[in-house]
């Protein structure tokens, strides 16, 4: 429970709910591991606030003892998943992220295209919806193929229906068990794509996946099958609207970022982005996030601007 807290706390020790928690953290850490090898744990109620980051998103906040308890489980039940995660799923992972998945894209399409000598397509598409439709009963059973001890698929259970969208329906935004969950949700149809249909050039990150291909008719045969696997499987659907089909010399937008045989460049919407919102505190930031891509003239206009604005 200690090493739990201290996971959780890090970097959240000036939020109020976090130092009333920390006050008499011994005795709530003891109570709450009373209640845990008891069984008279239950999950308190959600407090939903919208972020808009860029866009409009609906977070669910669990108080700090539920928060605690999140991390707990995560901490035991995520190597016994991580092990079966393919090598290209970047969501949430150690030594992974939105970097990482970028560049492992960004190898993928220079290896197919011989270095931007051969025409190669992006099939990008995410899934509508996910974390509002992931279905109860699908990650239990998922879950339990690995997890067999009953106590702790009893506090799975008790996280799991702590929160739905619809009956059965729904896992929040802001867990840190939604994260994994969403990769243990997700890991099948990693599967499916790598093994059945034995397609290397796949790379997800979260709900958003990426399939590249010499040819596109080889990509458009895929939607089908997809759509299938979806829907039979994990009860999903493919956001129509955000299948998009992409050449490499067209640049492939991934991640705030735009992969092109010339290089990686920032998104526009990302760079204008960041020139509303830059200040002193998020600099480093910002100009961490422009490394990873040739943005040497956004990384001046940035700094100069925090500068000019002292």
């Amino acid at each position: 429970m200690f090493q739990a807290w201290d996971r959780f706390a890090r970097g959240k020790w000036s939020k109020p709910d976090v130092q009333s928690f920390e006050r008499c953290l011994e005795d709530n850490l003891f109570a709450l591991q009373e209640q845990l090898i008891g069984g008279t744990y239950r999950h308190d109620p959600y407090q939903a606030f919208v972020i808009h980051d860029p866009k409009r998103r609906q977070i669910h906040k669990s108080t700090v003892k539920d928060r605690v308890v999140h991390q707990a489980i995560v901490n035991v039940i995520e190597p016994f998943f991580e092990r079966r995660f393919i090598f290209d799923s970047y969501s949430s992972r150690k030594g992974k992220g939105t970097h990482a998945a970028v560049r492992r894209l960004e190898q993928m399409l220079q290896k197919r295209s011989r270095n931007g000598n051969r025409p190669v397509y992006v099939l990008k598409m995410d899934i509508a919806s996910f974390f509002a439709t992931v279905d109860h009963e699908i990650l239990l059973d998922q879950i339990t193929r690995v997890i067999s001890d009953s106590r702790v698929v009893y506090l799975l259970r008790l996280i799991i229906d702590s929160f739905h969208v619809n009956p059965g329906k729904g896992i929040p935004l802001g867990n840190v068990t939604s994260q994994l969950f969403a990769n243990i949700y997700l890991n099948e149809f990693d599967q499916f794509m790598k093994h059945q249909l034995r397609f290397r050039f796949y790379v997800r990150f979260c709900d958003d996946f990426v399939c590249t291909a010499e040819d596109r008719s080889v990509l458009q045969l895929l939607i089908p099958r997809i759509d299938w696997f979806l829907q039979e499987k994990l009860k999903l659907k493919r956001h129509s609207r955000k299948t998009i089909f992409r050449s490499y010399r067209q640049g492939i937008n991934f991640l705030g970022y735009v992969i092109t045989p010339n290089g990686t460049i920032l998104r526009t919407k990302t760079g204008r982005r960041a020139m509303k919102r830059i200040n002193q505190a998020n600099l480093p930031s910002y100009l961490g996030h422009g490394s990873h891509a040739k943005s040497y003239r956004f990384q001046q206009r940035i700094t100069n601007l925090v500068w000019m604005n002292g």
